[in-house]
């Protein structure tokens, strides 16, 4: 166990950013899957903002790294092209 204050104060913090990031997380992993099994090509482009802005957001705050938010965002819009 820790024994200088800062150290107790770390882990908690820790502990409730862990929680927050992994909260962030699952919501764009769904919002991405939500977006994947959409069949129809307008309601995607509606949703591809959103998505898009999520997943720059996870990445900013370095709970993803840069590149796989831009092959994620690739990959979402080569999917909304193919549906038109």
């Amino acid at each position: 166990m820790a024994n200088h204050k800062s150290a107790l104060k770390r882990i908690r913090s820790s502990e409730s950013k862990r929680l927050t990031n992994r909260y962030k997380h699952r919501t764009t992993r769904n919002a991405i899957k939500k977006l994947r099994e959409m069949e129809d090509a307008k309601e995607a482009q509606e949703m591809f903002p959103a998505v898009s802005a999520m997943i720059d957001k996870l990445a900013k705050k370095n709970i993803i790294h840069s590149n796989k938010a831009a092959n994620l965002k690739s990959g979402l819009a080569l999917h909304i092209a193919s549906l038109s």
